[in-house]
């Protein structure tokens, strides 16, 4: 028989599915145990990453590492252990008048996930990735022991946990910094695009923006390839909120929150649905220009208002792919990409077109440089491994990169800094791939 700490597990994409040991503790005594008991470790947080990047033969689970350790409300400085969800630090923080600086486009990760992911959003090109407001954080190395990671105290496991994908050791506790806000809510803009040059025009145009975004069509074609919508926002002051909102500034309503029930059976996701989807979308903001307030839930966070919204893919699951160019040659190789994909007839329904700033140089592991990322959602087929393999040649040739926190199919070439590091005792899936093609 096995042992009953052997189970099913998988990420968010639900591919690929594997067995294998999940442990989960809250004593940093017992988490040792485990660590010096076992080779091919990996940390997982709350299992919302895309590829498989936290999966491995023995996987601890920082679930339960899930308290608050202190908040200096004057600073806006969070110490909590690695396992609390962005979403637990908003509930405390934002009605104190405090948002984070940096944030993924779900609030449902784990912090020491988002310090393993160097997490960026909404605001790269201004603000840059999470790891900028990163203090320090407790690291357990191979043999158990615990140490404190800074920039001034073991500078290097800092900035090799950074981006790291946990290969240097499991995440404890991390303490980083908020930023102020006066309300809940995002002054925002959204503007239609036709196609690819006019997306890119409006991107540079909104450089000043601290929030750009922008959702586009991945199955448009001739002069209408790249056809999107920006969405670009600001922490609204309270002076400026609409009267409704000005009571309750830092408050927001409590929301129906549906759930999907069932996996979708795998028929309803094609590549007709999908183009009807995007038409549909396009269509639903009638004018060109459209300025008003939402909460923040909604701007940052709009998949995470259905719960178990992964299930529409069915349960082959789905991968994302997200690839980045840099920015002199941005348009060029996104119009490759696109043109790809729209051939191939994968289409995505969430195709998410962002602009990032220059990289942090200390950050080696980080994801972001200065150029435009493109992140798809692919139904999990049996055409899908061939595009991804052209997706992949494209990123190549315009000297790109993939994002390891979604990769469970992109090859080797794109992610050699894992050479760096084969002999970590921390091992998942992902770097065994990887290492095996180098």
């Amino acid at each position: 028989m096995k042992p009953n700490f052997v189970q099913k597990v998988t990420n968010w994409g639900n591919f690929p599915i594997v067995e294998k040991e999940m442990k989960s503790e809250d004593s940093f005594r017992k988490i040792k145990e485990f660590v010096q008991n076992h080779n091919e470790v990996i940390a997982r947080g709350n299992g919302r990453c895309y590829g498989d990047s936290s999966l491995g033969e023995h996987i601890f689970s920082t679930k339960k590492l899930n308290k608050f350790i202190s908040f200096d409300r004057l600073n806006g400085i969070i110490e909590c252990e690695s396992g609390v969800l962005l979403s637990d630090v908003l509930e405390i923080a934002v009605p104190q008048g405090y948002f984070l600086y940096v944030t993924p486009g779900t609030k449902f990760v784990s912090v020491g996930g988002a310090i393993a992911s160097d997490v960026h959003g909404k605001n790269h090109h201004a603000e840059g990735c999470f790891s900028e407001y990163v203090i320090e954080f407790k690291l357990m190395i191979e043999n158990g022991d615990i140490i404190n990671c800074s920039r001034e105290e073991n500078s290097d496991k800092f900035w090799a946990t950074i981006g790291g994908m946990g290969l240097t050791g499991i995440i404890l506790t991390a303490k980083f910094k908020l930023k102020n806000i006066e309300s809940a809510y995002i002054r925002q803009e959204s503007i239609k695009a036709e196609n690819l040059d006019e997306i890119f025009n409006l991107f540079e145009e909104s450089e000043s923006w601290t929030y750009t975004v922008a959702w586009i069509d991945c199955l448009q074609k001739g002069k209408n390839i790249g056809r999107s919508i920006l969405m670009r926002g600001e922490h609204a002051f309270q002076h400026e909120l609409p009267q409704k909102f000005k009571e309750k500034p830092l408050r927001l309503k409590k929301k129906f929150e549906p759930t999907v029930p069932f996996y979708f059976p795998g028929f309803v996701l094609n590549a007709l649905t999908v183009k009807i989807f995007n038409y549909f979308y396009y269509k639903k903001q009638s004018k060109k220009e459209v300025k008003n307030f939402i909460d923040y839930e909604t701007f940052f966070y709009p998949l995470d208002f259905v719960h178990d919204w992964n299930k529409i893919y069915g349960k082959s699951g789905f991968i994302q792919y997200q690839m980045m160019i840099p920015k002199e040659s941005g348009k060029e190789g996104m119009k490759k990409i696109l043109e790809t994909i729209a051939n191939s007839g994968n289409g995505s329904f969430l195709a998410v077109l962002k602009l990032y700033g220059k990289e942090n140089p200390e950050a080696y592991n980080s994801f972001p440089f200065e150029g435009y990322s493109l992140a798809l959602d692919f139904k999990v087929n049996s055409k899908l491994k061939k595009l991804i393999d052209q997706l992949d040649d494209i990123v190549e040739q315009y000297n790109g990169k993939i994002y390891l926190t979604k990769d469970s199919m992109s090859r080797s070439s794109l992610t050699n800094y894992l050479k760096n590091v084969q002999s970590s005792k921390f091992v998942s899936l992902q770097h065994k791939r990887i290492l095996n093609n180098i």
